[in-house]
């Protein structure tokens, strides 16, 4: 996950002074901020928080449990939305499962059996035959599927995402942005908090967004 520590080096947000400390993030150390922040989507008193992801990636992989987990505990506190970088472009397959399960109301139940399929049984759900198949043998009606997989909605979506992963700069997942202008990921921990294993640094990374939360939170 080389991609975000150059990104933070190149654009001279390592701070020399300051100490990496997920119980209280620094920002160019634990964080950084968007050059271009993004209209957050307001819901009360809730924070937006975005997770970009892909299903195939093995650090969203083990992110998952960790964060699905904060999400749930957090459900009154946080607007929580995820977008599946594609990784091949506006017909990514994986993208096209993900926005299909979305319009479908089955993301509860089929997202973490999509990493499951991915990471333990080992199904390519980045091909879009074995995808859809995938589906049908998960006890989703194919037609109802299949109305989804071509419908106006998702695939309107669907070629709009890069627009939005350009808009937020992101390049690399697992990433999270807090309010549309706050940004940190496994890879940006890591830079500052070096010698956890990626499941220490899993949780270290959602107790930096749990801490970015409350300081937003704190200033609405």
């Amino acid at each position: 996950m080389p991609s975000l520590r150059l990104l933070v080096a190149a654009l001279g947000l390592v701070a020399t002074t300051a100490f990496a400390s997920p119980a209280d993030p620094k920002l160019g150390i634990d964080y950084v901020a968007l050059a271009t922040p993004q209209p957050a989507q307001a819901v009360g008193k809730k924070v937006e928080v975005i997770e970009f992801f892909m299903y195939h990636c093995p650090h969203c992989n083990v992110l998952e449990p960790t964060l699905a987990e904060w999400v749930k505990k957090n459900a009154d506190k946080v607007n929580f939305k995820r977008v599946h970088m594609p990784y091949r472009g506006a017909n990514d397959p994986e993208a096209h499962l993900y926005l299909t399960l979305e319009a479908m109301g089955k993301l509860e139940e089929m997202h973490p059996k999509a990493f499951k399929a991915m990471h333990v049984d080992r199904v390519n759900l980045g091909n879009e035959q074995i995808a859809q198949d995938w589906v049908v043998k998960n006890g989703i009606d194919k037609a109802k599927f299949m109305d989804a997989w071509n419908s106006f909605g998702v695939m309107t979506k669907l070629k709009r995402l890069p627009a939005v992963i350009g808009a937020y700069s992101v390049n690399s997942v697992p990433t999270l942005i807090i309010d549309g202008r706050l940004m940190t990921s496994p890879s940006v921990v890591d830079a500052g908090n070096k010698g956890m294993n990626e499941a220490a640094l899993s949780k270290a990374t959602i107790e930096v967004v749990d801490n970015l939360v409350k300081k937003v939170a704190a200033t609405k």
